[in-house]
C-alpha cells in the first residue's frame, strides 16, 4: 500500500491487482476481484503503467531493463504499454537488448535505437584505462587484451581483470611492469576461458560461484546458506571476495541480501565448470529446499520449482510443478507463458515410457493446454483440435471416461467454431452419453448446452429446443459455474430465445432472452452478459426492432471493449451495423457490419459467416448495390453447403429472390427474373417447412404472395399465406404478422 501510494491516490482497486500478481493475501480488507482472467490481466497492467505515470507527475524517472530479450510476453507486454503511455512524461526507459530481439515499439518515433557496436582500438584503450584506474600496463599486454579481445566490451574487462590477478604484474605506482622474465603471462583466447581462469584463481571461493549459479542469475543470502556446507563466516568471506572480485553484485547486507551475476555468461560458465551429476544433485537440493523452507516460491514461481526438479531428473516432482505453473499462469490469463509451461511439461513426457500413468498426467496436460490455446488462437484453431484429440486418444485408450466427457465438449466446442457441425453436435452427443453414465450433472448440463447449441446451428429446432429446455431446468437446479466465465444457463437461455422464435414463438421468445439477460446481470459475469446481449440483440434483429437491436448491441459493444472481449465485439459491431441500416443510416451501418464481420472472423471463428454475410448483402441491395449483394449470398450459401450452418438459411434463399427482383426492376422485371425469384423463394419455404421454422416460413411465404399478387395469381397468393398465418397464436403484433394480416385483407 505505501509503495502504491506513492504513483496513485486508486489503491481500491490497485491494492488488490498487484497483490495478487506477488501472491499477497489481502484478506476482508477489499472487496474480491470479480473479473475475468484477461480482464485482471489487462488492469493489473494498466494499474503497473499509471504507477509510473503517477511518479513520473511527481518527479522525473529513470527505468532501466537489461537483457530484455529474456524476458516473459507478458513483461514484454507491459512494456509495450509503458513505452506506449511515457511519451509524453518525463520518463527515461532505457532497454538493452540482443540485436536479433524484435519487439514492437521499435518502430514508436519516440524510440531512439543505438546499435552499439565493437569498441575502436581508442574506445577500448580508454575502457582498460578506468579499469586499472589510470596505471599504464606494458605495451605489449596492452596490444595483446586489445587484439584478442577485438573490441567485445565484457571480453575486454574480464581479460585484464584476469591479466590483473594473474600475479604475473608489479604495481610500480603508477603503472604495472611484469614481475618477471622468464615466461610470458598466459592470456585465455576465448571469454569463457578468461571466466573460467578467474573463477579458478578464486579456488576458495570457487564453490559457492558455482552452487550460485545453479540457484539462478540472482540469488538470495539465505538460499545459497541453506544448501551450501560452508559456516555463515565462510560463506560472508567467499561472497564478500566474488563481490570484491566484481564476478557478482550485492544489494542489502547479509543474511538478507541478495546478489546477482555480472553478467549470464559469468553465471553460465561457473555452472557448466561443475559435473553433470554434481549440478542433478545441486539442482535437486534446492528444490527441495524451496519446497521446505520457502514454499512462497512453490506458490508464486513453481516454474522455478519445476526447473530445478527438471534439471535434477526428478520428473515426477517437475511434472507436478510444471502443470502448477502452467494453471497459475492460466488463472492470470498469461496464456502465452501457459502454453510454455504446459508445453515443457509434455516434451518431459513424450520422453517417459507408454505407462497408464503417463498418460494420465498428459491428459492433465492436454487439458489444462486446451483453454489457452484457445485464448491465444481462437476455437478454431488447429492446435486446439490437436491437443484435444491426442487427450481423446488417451483418454479412450486408458478407459478414462470421467475425463472423455470433458474432452469431447473441448473437441464439440472447436467443432462449433469450425464446423461442420455434425460433428460438434456428435461429439456432444457422445459426452453427454458418457456424462451421465457416470451421473455428473455439470457435465450434463455442458453437454446439453453444446448439443442445444449445435441443433440450432443446424436448423434442427425441435431437437435444438428440448435440449435446451433441459439445460435451463439442469443450470436452474446447479450453483453456477466457478469463476467468471460463461454460465450455461445463460447460454441455454439465450439460443432458447433464438429457436422459440424460429419455431413461431416470438413472444415467448423475448421472455426468454430477457430472463438471459437477466440472469447475467444476477450473477455478474461480464463474459456471460456480453454473450447474451449479443444474442439479444440477434432476437430484436428477428423481430425486426431496430431501436431495440441497437440498443442491446451498444450495450455489448460497450462492455466487450472494456471486458476486451474480441469475438462478441465483433458481432455487437456488426448488430449495431445493422441497426443503423433499419434505421436509416445505411452507408455507416454497411462500415460498421465490415468492421464487426472482419473482427468476428479474425478470431478464428466461421460460425455465423452466412448470417453475417447476408446482412451485409441485405445493406448492399439497400443501396442498390445487387451484384454485390448477390455475390455474398451466394458465399454464404456455399458455406451453408460446406459447415451445415442451416439456422439462417432460409432466409439467405428469401434475400436472394428479393435481390434477383430489385435487380431486374428498373428494366421491369422479366418473367426469367420472376422465375428465379419464384424458384429462391419456394426453397426458402421448403427449407423452412423442413426445420419446422414456421417464422420462416411466413417470411418466405409473404415474398411469395407479394410476388403472386404482382402477377394476379391472388388465389395461389392467399393460399399460400393464409394457413401458414393462421397457425400462430402469440406475437401478432409484431412486425411480420402485421405485413402479413394486412396482405391478406388486401388478397380477400
Amino acid at each position: 500500500e505505501a509503495l502504491l501510494a506513492l504513483g496513485t491516490r486508486d489503491l481500491e482497486e490497485a491494492v488488490p491487482l498487484v497483490a495478487e500478481l506477488l501472491g499477497i493475501s489481502v484478506g476482508d480488507k477489499y472487496p474480491p476481484l470479480n473479473l475475468t482472467p484477461e480482464r485482471q490481466k489487462q488492469r493489473t497492467l494498466e494499474v503497473l503503467v499509471d504507477q509510473v505515470a503517477g511518479l513520473a507527475r511527481k518527479q522525473s524517472v529513470l527505468a532501466i531493463c537489461e537483457d530484455a530479450h529474456w524476458i516473459d510476453p507478458t513483461t514484454l507486454e507491459l512494456f509495450g504499454l509503458l513505452i506506449e503511455r511515457v511519451q509524453t512524461l518525463p520518463v527515461l526507459f532505457l532497454i538493452t537488448h540482443r540485436p536479433e530481439f524484435d519487439p514492437v515499439w521499435k518502430s514508436f518515433a519516440h524510440v531512439m535505437q543505438l546499435s552499439l557496436t565493437r569498441l575502436t582500438r581508442g574506445h577500448g584503450a580508454a575502457m582498460l584505462d578506468r579499469i586499472t584506474r589510470g596505471k599504464a600496463l606494458p605495451p605489449r599486454i596492452v596490444d595483446e587484451i586489445l587484439i584478442r579481445t577485438d573490441g567485445v566490451p565484457l571480453f575486454l574487462e574480464e581479460l585484464t581483470s584476469t591479466v590483473l590477478e594473474s600475479g604475473r604484474l608489479a604495481d610500480a605506482g603508477d603503472h604495472y611492469e611484469l614481475a618477471g622474465r622468464l615466461a610470458p603471462i598466459p592470456i585465455p583466447a576465448t571469454l569463457h576461458d578468461s571466466l573460467m581462469a578467474r573463477l579458478d584463481r578464486l579456488a576458495p571461493v570457487k564453490e559457492v560461484a558455482q552452487i550460485a549459479a545453479v540457484i539462478g542469475r540472482e540469488f538470495a543470502h539465505d538460499q545459497l546458506a541453506a544448501v551450501s556446507s560452508f559456516s555463515d563466516g565462510q560463506l560472508t568471506v567467499a561472497l564478500d571476495q566474488l563481490v570484491e572480485s566484481g564476478l557478482i553484485f550485492r544489494r542489502g547486507m547479509p543474511p538478507e541480501a541478495t546478489y546477482t551475476f555480472k553478467h549470464a555468461l559469468v553465471q553460465e560458465a561457473a555452472y557448466q565448470s561443475l559435473l553433470r551429476a554434481t549440478r542433478r544433485q545441486y539442482h535437486g537440493q534446492i528444490a527441495r529446499l524451496f519446497e521446505r523452507q520457502f514454499p512462497e516460491i512453490g506458490t508464486t514461481q513453481p516454474e522455478l520449482v519445476a526447473h530445478h526438479y527438471t534439471e535434477a531428473g526428478e520428473t515426477e516432482q517437475a511434472l507436478r510443478y510444471w502443470h502448477q505453473a502452467g494453471r497459475r499462469a492460466a488463472r492470470r490469463s498469461a496464456n502465452a507463458e501457459t502454453i510454455a509451461h504446459l508445453t515443457r511439461g509434455l516434451e518431459i513426457l513424450s520422453g517417459m515410457p507408454d505407462t497408464s500413468q503417463r498418460a494420465q498426467l498428459e491428459i492433465d496436460f492436454q487439458m489444462s493446454l486446451g483453454p489457452a490455446l484457445i485464448a491465444v488462437k481462437g476455437h478454431g484453431a488447429a492446435e486446439v483440435n490437436s491437443t484435444y484429440s491426442r487427450a481423446r486418444e488417451l483418454c479412450e485408450q486408458i478407459g478414462d471416461t470421467q475425463r472423455l466427457s470433458r474432452v469431447l465438449a473441448g473437441l464439440s466446442a472447436y467443432y462449433t467454431a469450425r464446423g461442420p457441425y455434425t460433428t460438434a453436435y456428435e461429439m456432444a452427443e457422445r459426452a453427454l452419453e458418457l456424462a451421465e453414465q457416470r451421473e455428473e450433472p455439470r457435465q450434463v448440463l455442458r453437454a446439453r448446452t453444446n448439443l442445444g447449441v449445435n441443433a440450432f446451428l443446424l436448423g434442427r429446432f425441435a431437437t435444438a429446443r428440448d435440449h435446451l429446455e433441459q439445460g435451463i431446468s439442469l443450470a436452474a437446479s446447479q450453483p453456477p459455474g466457478e469463476g467468471p466465465a460463461q454460465d450455461y444457463g445463460v447460454t441455454c437461455h439465450s439460443y432458447s430465445a433464438l429457436t422459440l422464435f424460429s419455431l413461431g414463438y416470438p413472444d415467448q421468445a423475448l421472455e426468454r432472452s430477457r430472463a438471459g439477460v437477466q440472469l447475467a446481470r444476477h450473477l455478474n459475469l461480464p463474459f456471460s452478459l456480453a454473450f447474451a446481449l449479443y444474442i439479444g440483440s440477434y432476437l430484436h434483429k428477428y423481430r425486426r426492432e431496430a431501436e431495440a437491436m441497437r440498443a442491446y448491441a451498444e450495450e455489448g459493444v460497450a462492455l466487450c471493449r472494456e471486458q476486451n472481449f474480441a469475438l462478441w465485439l465483433g458481432g455487437a459491431t456488426a448488430q449495431r451495423g445493422w441497426a443503423l441500416v433499419e434505421l436509416g443510416h445505411i452507408e455507416e451501418g454497411v462500415g460498421e457490419i465490415r468492421q464487426g464481420m472482419d473482427a468476428w472472423l479474425a478470431t478464428g471463428a466461421e460460425v455465423a459467416k452466412p448470417y453475417l454475410l447476408a446482412l451485409l448483402a441485405d445493406a448492399e441491395r439497400r443501396l442498390g448495390r445487387c451484384a454485390e449483394g448477390m455475390r455474398m449470398l451466394d458465399e454464404g450459401l456455399a458455406v451453408v453447403e460446406e459447415f451445415s450452418d442451416k439456422f439462417y438459411e432460409a432466409e439467405i434463399h428469401r434475400l436472394k429472390g428479393e435481390l434477383i427482383l430489385q435487380q431486374h426492376s428498373e428494366a421491369g422485371a422479366s418473367s426469367k427474373a420472376e422465375n428465379e425469384a419464384e424458384a429462391s423463394y419456394r426453397r426458402a419455404l421448403q427449407v423452412a417447412r423442413d426445420q419446422c421454422a414456421k417464422s420462416w416460413e411466413l417470411r418466405a411465404a409473404m415474398s411469395l404472395a407479394r410476388l403472386w399478387r404482382r402477377q394476379d395469381r391472388r388465389e395461389e397468393a392467399r393460399a399460400i399465406l393464409a394457413p401458414i398465418y393462421e397457425w400462430f397464436t402469440e406475437g401478432l403484433e409484431t412486425r411480420d404478422l402485421s405485413e402479413a394480416r394486412a396482405l391478406l385483407e388486401i388478397l380477400n
